[in-house]
């Protein structure tokens, strides 16, 4: 059978993934408005100020981009797979523009133009995902190929690498490893293939913490949070004791205490920590189970895919979203060591908001397709 006469079936989309996704959405920005409120009231006059900026820009938009990616077919992205990555490079060049940058933590990773600023590595993770399943799709059986389907891959990875590790962001780096990663084997790459990538970004990794002293350090407190905790230490222990102060049920919604100045980032990176001390362990491990819950639907959705294209999509974008959340909540609880990206659907940021809605359309569309 084609892949038209596969998608001439069309059904209901999954609505469990849809109530899931937006219950995290909405319960985001009732932790939001929580977390954010301190910091939103003293550097903007507005307790919610935060929550206010990213419903009207991560959210509007989002919502806009979210109906575009649930009703579009999700075969047309395959046409805009190339395109859409060339205009991620260049948004990630553009960083580095002098009057479009954007610092803020020592770091440039952002765009400004006017009021709006945008994050590049956002939309090069939906980017990535976009052309990774056009071009498995494309090689066919020729993805067992090391030459014509794992160098094309490694050369883009290394370039995204190159630009991604500039702003720096290591953090977005290795989920885009990751994501890619489970995308290559799904779409069947030969397992020797697969450990030589494995082996080449372990060396890789390795390189980077040697170039700079800090993300070494980051390694040091990861394995001994004790060593220095008033410097790079102190936001992983301030992280665990906000959750350690949450006990089972927690203090309270509203009534955090590290918001107050303690905790670094607490509407962003580290909005699980103050999530965790209002809401308890109980209600904490509820929001996990739904990032879980996401997981095996989309998981089905792949599994159940029409065509490649689309179960390599489906594959991508739950990655994205479970990875991203381990990595966020193993960094507060020094599973893994600290990084810079936000909780999906929960942190403060329009970039990610939109760009996660717009690839959860996407993935809720390939699931109007699925087989029986």
């Amino acid at each position: 059978m084609t892949n038209q006469g596969k998608q001439s079936h069309k059904h209901a989309g999954d609505h469990v993934l849809l109530m899931a996704i937006a219950g995290l959405t909405l319960f985001g920005w009732l932790m939001l408005a929580s977390a954010s409120s301190v910091v939103a009231q003293k550097y903007h006059a507005d307790a919610f100020y935060f929550v206010k900026h990213q419903m009207i820009y991560g959210g509007s938009f989002g919502l806009g981009l979210f109906l575009i990616g649930y009703f579009v077919p999700y075969r047309w992205w395959r046409k805009l797979a190339f395109p859409a990555i060339v205009l991620a490079l260049v948004l990630l060049i553009l960083v580095f523009i002098p009057g479009l940058q954007v610092s803020a933590g020592g770091a440039a990773r952002w765009i400004g133009v006017g009021p709006f600023t945008v994050q590049p590595s956002e939309v090069t993770k939906l980017a990535f995902i976009l052309y990774l399943a056009a071009l498995m799709e494309k090689k066919g059986e020729d993805v067992k190929d090391f030459n014509k389907s794992v160098i094309p891959f490694i050369v883009m990875l290394l370039i995204i690498s190159g630009l991604i590790m500039m702003q720096p962001d290591m953090g977005t780096l290795l989920l885009i490893t990751l994501v890619a990663a489970s995308m290559i084997f799904v779409a069947g790459i030969r397992i020797r293939h697969l450990a030589m990538i494995g082996l080449g970004g372990l060396a890789m990794f390795a390189f980077f913490l040697n170039t700079t002293r800090y993300r070494l350090e980051r390694i040091m407190v990861y394995l001994h949070p004790e060593l220095d905790p008033q410097g790079i230490g102190y936001q992983i222990n301030q992280a665990l004791l906000a959750v350690g102060t949450g006990g089972l049920w927690g203090l309270g919604f509203g009534r955090s205490r590290q918001k107050y100045y303690y905790l670094p980032e607490p509407a962003g990176d580290a909005i699980f920590a103050v999530l965790a001390e209002e809401f308890g362990l109980i209600r904490s491990i509820f929001v996990i189970m739904i990032f879980g819950l996401i997981g095996w639907r989309g998981w089905l959705i792949a599994r159940q895919a029409p065509d490649t294209f689309g179960r390599l999509l489906a594959t991508g974008i739950t990655a994205w979203i479970l990875l991203q959340a381990f990595i966020n909540i193993g960094s507060i609880l020094a599973i893994t060591p600290l990084t810079g990206i936000p909780l999906p659907f929960i942190s403060y940021g329009g970039s990610a908001l939109a760009t996660l809605l717009f690839a959860s359309g996407v993935l809720l569309n390939v699931s109007q397709y699925t087989r029986d």
